[in-house]
Parts: structure tokens; C-alpha cells; sequence
């Protein structure tokens, strides 16, 4: 005989502990923490860069960054609490797997990842800047 998920071993009845709900990571915004941040910010860096002006332009691209991954991190947390609130209103207890913390790690060390990208290609761009008032030899 086949059990249903949450039913206890003996008798049939439902389990006090369940994870429905919070199992599973959301790739979809994950996906969207590695794409569409970066491109914005790099979209607002560049005419900083490009008028020699590299720290306001790091600034902007780093609060694009940072503010999309606290948006998503809020939007993760609101959905936890939502569906670990549904079980308790249900008599059930939840534990999000993986864990909260674990899940807004993701998203903070994407944003970490995005911004040391942005400060790495603000130097090339700068330098690049710097050189091109060189003739071809003195380089």
C-alpha cells in the first residue's frame, strides 16, 4: 500500500512535520540576480567611466547591484514566511530546505561576484582611457 506524503507510518494519520512549500531553490530569479543586475549597472556605469569619473560610475553600478540583491533577498523572505505561516495555520511545522540563510547567501555572493566583475572592468576601462592619449610606441 502506497503512502501520501506527510502520512505517518502507523495509522494513517498526518504527519505534525512537512516541507511543503520551501524545498526547493527558485532558479528563476536566481537567473535573474546573474543577468539582469550587472547589465543594467553596467548600462549606468559606463558614461561615468567613459567622462573619466570611475569611482561615481563603480558607486552607481555597485547600488544597482547590491539594490537588486536586497530586493530578490526580501521577495525570498516574504515567500518563506508566507508558506512556512500556510503550514503553521495548517497544525504543521515547516523547515525550509535549504535553509533561509543558505538562500540568501546565493543571492548576496551573486551580488558580490557582480560588483568585483564591475570594479575589474572599470580598471580595463579606465586604463584604456588612460593609454589612448599615447602614441603607438611610447605604450
Amino acid at each position: 500500500m502506497a503512502r501520501r506524503p506527510g502520512a505517518a507510518a502507523a495509522g494513517g494519520r498526518r504527519s505534525r512535520y512537512n516541507r511543503g512549500g520551501v524545498h526547493e531553490l527558485n532558479w528563476f530569479y536566481i537567473g535573474v540576480e546573474s543577468t539582469a543586475p550587472p547589465l543594467i549597472a553596467l548600462i549606468l556605469a559606463l558614461p561615468f567611466w567613459l567622462k573619466e569619473q570611475p569611482i561615481f560610475g563603480n558607486l552607481v553600478g555597485t547600488a544597482v547591484i547590491f539594490g537588486a540583491a536586497f530586493v530578490l533577498i526580501m521577495r525570498e523572505h516574504v515567500q518563506l514566511d508566507r508558506a512556512i505561516m500556510s503550514c503553521f495555520d495548517q497544525g504543521m511545522v515547516c523547515f525550509p530546505d535549504p535553509p533561509a540563510f543558505t538562500r540568501y547567501a546565493i543571492y548576496g555572493f551573486i551580488a558580490l561576484a557582480e560588483v568585483i566583475a564591475l570594479f575589474l572592468l572599470s580598471l580595463n576601462v579606465e586604463r584604456r582611457l588612460r593609454r589612448r592619449g599615447y602614441d603607438p610606441e611610447w605604450r
